[in-house]
């Protein structure tokens, strides 16, 4: 659940940040800023409903936002990965796997 969850958070983030990159850099409508507030939106929304506010949290949801990024690179840029991004994909997504798996639990 707390994989799916960062998941989700990280697509609203990354969605917060390329709508306005296609309105300045691509010279797409000015209508984009609209769906740009409301990611953001979702995204600080997503946040409230993480285990908690910590460092341990934010290491592993930040694996899981590097995983979505290459994702995103690779099926929405269309931009071929090299094996270095494959590994570096995998070195974080097995990290953040840990951290949330972990015996104990994501919190103490």
């Amino acid at each position: 659940m707390t994989f799916c969850l960062f998941f989700v958070t990280a697509i609203a983030e990354i969605l917060g940040c390329y709508f306005p990159y296609l309105i300045l850099n691509q010279g797409k409508s000015h209508w984009f800023w609209l769906p740009t507030a409301l990611s953001l939106a979702v995204f600080v929304w997503l946040l409230t409903l993480h285990p908690a506010a910590s460092g341990r949290i934010y290491a592993a949801y930040g694996g899981i936002y590097i995983f979505t990024a290459l994702m995103w690179l690779r099926y929405v840029d269309q931009v071929v990965l090299t094996r270095w991004d494959m590994l570096g994909g995998l070195v974080v997504i097995l990290g953040a796997m840990m951290i949330i798996l972990q015996p104990q639990g994501l919190i103490r």
